[in-house]
């Protein structure tokens, strides 16, 4: 419109239809309220936007956070987990000692008494053998004695009667 107007001879001055520049400004007024209120919702949307954007960063940061807390709370479980076995295993190999000291202090008390029975059965056989063989000298000089009688008696005789 202000391109088609008439210029005026003094000044940059312009005159306009006044009829034609109202129902622009009507058309204007139509347009514009939905064209503001479309820009409106869409600066609303883009706010929203941020908003639920904002939001979901402190929800993931409020959950690192957390991960980071429960990491940690289990890094302490676990070393705390390593620690009470290393007690365990400190323990075991204590009381493995102790049955191993048991065990060889058994062997040798038995071992011991195995020795000692032996030694009495050893001695028991040593007496009884030495008693067999006092009754079997006994019994043996008993025969030699019937022997050397036997002999004594043939030796007596007069050596006609025994033969050439």
């Amino acid at each position: 419109m202000v391109g088609e107007a008439r210029r005026l001879p003094l000044g940059g001055s312009v005159v306009v239809d006044r009829r034609r520049l109202l129902d622009l400004v009507d058309q204007m007024r139509v347009v514009v309220p939905g064209e503001v209120r479309e820009a409106r919702a869409i600066v609303m949307e883009g706010e929203e936007i941020l908003a639920r954007a904002q939001h979901e960063a402190e929800q993931v940061l409020s959950e690192a956070h957390a991960q980071v807390a429960e990491r940690l709370e289990d890094d302490e479980l676990v070393k705390a987990a390593e620690e009470r076995g290393r007690e365990l295993v400190r323990q075991a190999e204590e009381k493995v000692a102790t049955m191993v000291r048991e065990a060889e202090e058994q062997v040798r008390a038995r071992l011991s008494q195995a020795e000692a029975s032996a030694n009495q059965q050893m001695d028991e056989a040593d007496r009884y053998a030495l008693e067999m063989l006092k009754k079997l000298e006994a019994q043996l000089a008993t025969f030699i004695a019937t022997v050397r009688a036997g002999i004594e008696a043939l030796e007596a005789k007069p050596q006609e009667a025994i033969g050439p």
